[in-house]
């Protein structure tokens, strides 16, 4: 699903220069390289602010305590995503509720959402899954309407646009993840809370330090989520590499969707004109999905479920508030969904000995 072993040399030089650059230094946490690499990330996404933390987990959970949501607070998402998404709001001590999904996208559907407020909700992490970012004027009309706070879940969305708009820049603040296997990933765990609002910055630099205004002087209770420099170093030299990584992974899209032609297996949604989707993850659904994964496997071909369990359907959390309607959308996409390699250092033979697999996949 990813090839780490074949990118470009000269982008493997680069880190290690990056990292012998941090040892001479002598400056490992909190130093230039982080500033650097803040202001850098911040200017992408189009915002004022960024604050560098240890993963997106931690950034999701320093955004909802900068904005004061806790205990009593009921937070809206998804059960279609990674469980750090839920462990968050759990976190912050804030009561998540799970909203269903739109079948055509898996992104959260706004009809469930609506029937999910109450007086008590205070925000909707609304997570750019798969890589799309969809509707936004739409969300951000919605939440203002509500009078409750928008904040993006970007972990699988680093670049990735509504007219021109880049993930993070919508809400009161957008949560990235760097983990290794991101469209920027880092050689371990890192993450990112961008925002425009000054004074949730400052509030969320205070809050990955052990809640420190000045050293020694803790005015809050914070965390130990700190950004490291060699990780920054690091991610500085791999986003001079994103723009040219994110079209391949659309090259590669446009080839599965012309390519793929086979009754047994759907695409989702085409990506709105108004949309620039990154593709962290090429997704199909198939009703006999583990036939089809085995068929791919005996074809050389690898692929991935992401996520074959909802959130609600985890044990820890058979009881967590949801739409009274249920959450069948996101039950039926977790069951047949599936994840082909899309990554930015397949060859074209590479990707065309995936299209000839998927086509060659008969259904029992």
């Amino acid at each position: 699903m990813n090839d780490f072993k074949a990118e470009p040399l000269e982008l493997r030089e680069a880190m290690l220069s990056a990292v012998q650059r941090v040892l001479e230094s002598g400056w490992y946490v909190l130093g230039n390289e982080v500033v650097a690499f803040e202001k850098q990330w911040a200017s992408a996404c189009g915002v004022r602010h960024g604050v560098g933390v240890g993963n997106g987990m931690d950034a999701i959970e320093i955004a909802l305590r900068a904005l004061d949501i806790g205990s009593g607070d009921e937070v809206i998402t998804t059960p279609m995503t990674a469980f750090a998404t839920v462990l968050a709001i759990l976190r912050a001590g804030a009561t998540p509720v799970l909203a269903d999904v739109d079948p055509q996208t898996a992104l959260l559907s706004m009809e469930s959402v609506s029937r999910c407020v109450s007086s008590k909700t205070k925000a909707v992490v609304l997570v750019h899954l798969y890589g799309q970012v969809r509707s936004m004027d739409d969300w951000v009309a919605f939440c203002t309407k509500c009078g409750i706070q928008l904040i993006e879940d970007c972990a699988q969305a680093h670049l990735a646009t509504w007219r021109s708009k880049v993930a993070g820049s919508f809400g009161a603040a957008g949560a990235y993840s760097f983990y290794p296997t991101k469209n920027l990933g880092a050689p371990g765990d890192a993450g990112m809370v961008v925002t425009q609002d000054d004074t949730l910055a400052q509030r969320a630099c205070r809050l990955r330090n052990y809640g420190q205004s000045v050293r020694y002087h803790h005015t809050e209770l914070g965390l130990n989520s700190r950004l490291d420099e060699i990780h920054a170093a690091m991610l500085t030299e791999r986003l001079k590499w994103l723009s040219e990584f994110t079209e391949r992974r659309r090259q590669i899209a446009k080839a599965y969707r012309a390519g793929i032609q086979n009754p047994g297996i759907q695409q989702l949604a085409v990506p709105e004109e108004t949309e620039a989707h990154v593709y962290h993850l090429y997704v199909i659904t198939c009703e006999q999905r583990e036939a089809l994964q085995a068929h791919l496997q005996q074809h050389h071909v690898q692929s991935f479920i992401h996520y074959p369990i909802p959130v609600h359907l985890q044990e820890l959390c058979r009881t967590i508030q949801r739409d009274p309607m249920g959450l069948a959308s996101s039950e039926r996409h977790a069951a047949i969904c599936l994840s082909l390699p899309c990554h930015p250092q397949m060859t074209d033979a590479e990707v065309g000995q995936v299209i000839a697999a998927v086509n060659a996949f008969r259904e029992a």
